[in-house]
């Protein structure tokens, strides 16, 4: 039987994002790294790598929060009990028919699954919200000419903030589908409103099923100063 790990409060299943993903479940929890302890792995029944074992104590309480969420999440799916493992590149291995994303930030993280006869790809990233001297200093790493020529200066954190986790989450959904790697140039942030809602279009073909042009659906909240975004398929 497992518990929940020291360095996690209690998991909560709920969906914070402004439009419903039909089939979709979404798990999130609160962690501290300062309260992980030698035994959180076995006490949440997870086998951790040799490599995890020898990092910081926050890499493994992100690491431990993410798969307790993702475990919940899939549950609460369809009542298996199955915890993501880790491919070289450091991507969950999800089962066969399912799509699912882990994101972990400063002290939350979150797991959001799905059957792969509800979505073809899932993508679940959370940042904290830059502020406007951070987010001028990295616009022109992360958007596009088109996107800076679009800027809202007005609201330069959080349009900097959003077009950086937008595309996190769109690699996140893609990648897994495609086996390609992308980078920020090869996408771009349409358009986003105030209700949460954003659309995002391939600069760049990725596989004979994802090609330059395509657009996908995005949605994002605020909340505590973090902005958690998703990308579907």
């Amino acid at each position: 039987m497992t518990t929940l790990p020291a360095c996690c409060t209690s998991l909560r299943q709920h969906w914070p994002l402004p439009r419903p993903l039909p089939g979709a479940v979404l798990v999130s929890c609160a962690f501290d790294p300062t309260s992980i302890t030698p035994d959180d792995f076995a006490r949440a029944g997870i086998v951790p790598s040799a490599g995890l074992l020898r990092s910081v104590a926050k890499r493994q309480a992100e690491y431990v929060a993410g798969r307790v969420c993702a475990r919940a999440a899939l549950q609460q799916l369809d009542g298996r009990d199955y915890v993501p493992t880790t491919h070289q590149d450091r991507s969950p291995i999800w089962p066969a028919g399912i799509r699912g994303s882990i994101t972990h930030g400063k002290g939350w993280a979150a797991a959001v699954v799905a059957a792969q006869s509800s979505c073809r790809g899932l993508g679940l990233d959370q940042e904290a919200l830059l502020d406007d001297e951070r987010a001028e200093r990295l616009m022109g790493e992360i958007l596009t000419p088109m996107e800076l020529e679009r800027l809202d200066h007005r609201q330069l954190g959080l349009a900097v903030t959003l077009t950086f986790s937008l595309k996190e989450s769109l690699f996140k959904t893609l990648y897994p589908l495609t086996g390609q790697r992308f980078y920020f140039e090869h996408a771009e942030l349409l358009e986003w409103s105030a209700e949460g809602l954003a659309t995002l279009r391939l600069l760049t073909d990725l596989s004979a099923q994802w090609r330059k042009g395509d657009q996908l659906q995005g949605q994002f909240c605020l909340q505590d100063g973090h902005l958690l975004s998703l990308v579907s398929a």
